[in-house]
């Protein structure tokens, strides 16, 4: 079964904080494009009603939600976190890195940076205690990550295989299709992953 993860931020900062500049961006995008708010749900496969919460900031997207109102609209999920690159560097604190998934037992998923939209690649740092699991329906067509596992064995589910990748090792995936991470070890599982994914069309 699988449940709404919302977004949370990394421990100290401030969740509404984080929320009110995703929702202020969002908004600035769908300005820029010239996007309705029923274009842009159409496009999204979001309700409208849900829109209209994210932009109010009365609504805590999940990270999937993210990514597809991010692919909907030609962007990152990085540019609405405002972890995208900048002209030649941007240096982002850690106090500016976001904390975008919270395990039910206090694993976490970071969005350490990324690239602009729409071709857009993102470096994330996972850390999930045992019995956590995060499931995603599927990125855009063609989509890569690329893994490692620093400590613990991940296990890897794409469509209907599961792999289990241990300590030290890389895999590759493509994640166009549903896929998931899960912990099913006994000791904490800490993994990098990179996300390239092109725009569609």
């Amino acid at each position: 079964m699988t449940k709404k993860v919302n977004l949370v931020t990394s421990a100290g900062a401030d969740v509404s904080t984080v929320n009110e500049a995703v929702s202020q961006r969002i908004k600035l995008y769908r300005k820029q494009k010239k996007l309705s708010l029923d274009e842009l749900s159409r496009r999204a496969n979001i309700s409208k009603g849900m829109l209209v919460e994210i932009e109010g900031c009365k609504a805590n997207p999940s990270i999937a939600l993210l990514c597809r109102l991010a692919a909907a609209m030609g962007v990152s999920v990085a540019d609405f976190v405002d972890v995208s690159i900048k002209p030649d560097v941007h240096i982002i604190t850690e106090a500016e890195i976001p904390e975008l998934w919270r395990g039910d037992k206090g694993g976490s998923a970071r969005l350490l940076a990324g690239s602009d939209g729409p071709d857009m690649t993102e470096l994330w740092l996972w850390e999930m205690l045992p019995g956590e699991k995060f499931h995603s329906p599927g990125h855009p067509s063609g989509t890569l990550e690329l893994l490692y596992v620093q400590s613990g064995t991940l296990t890897l589910g794409v469509k209907e295989t599961v792999y289990k990748v241990n300590s030290g090792c890389s895999a590759t995936a493509r994640t166009d299709v549903p896929h998931f991470y899960e912990n099913q070890e006994q000791h904490p599982l800490n993994f990098i992953m990179t996300v390239n994914e092109k725009a569609s069309g």
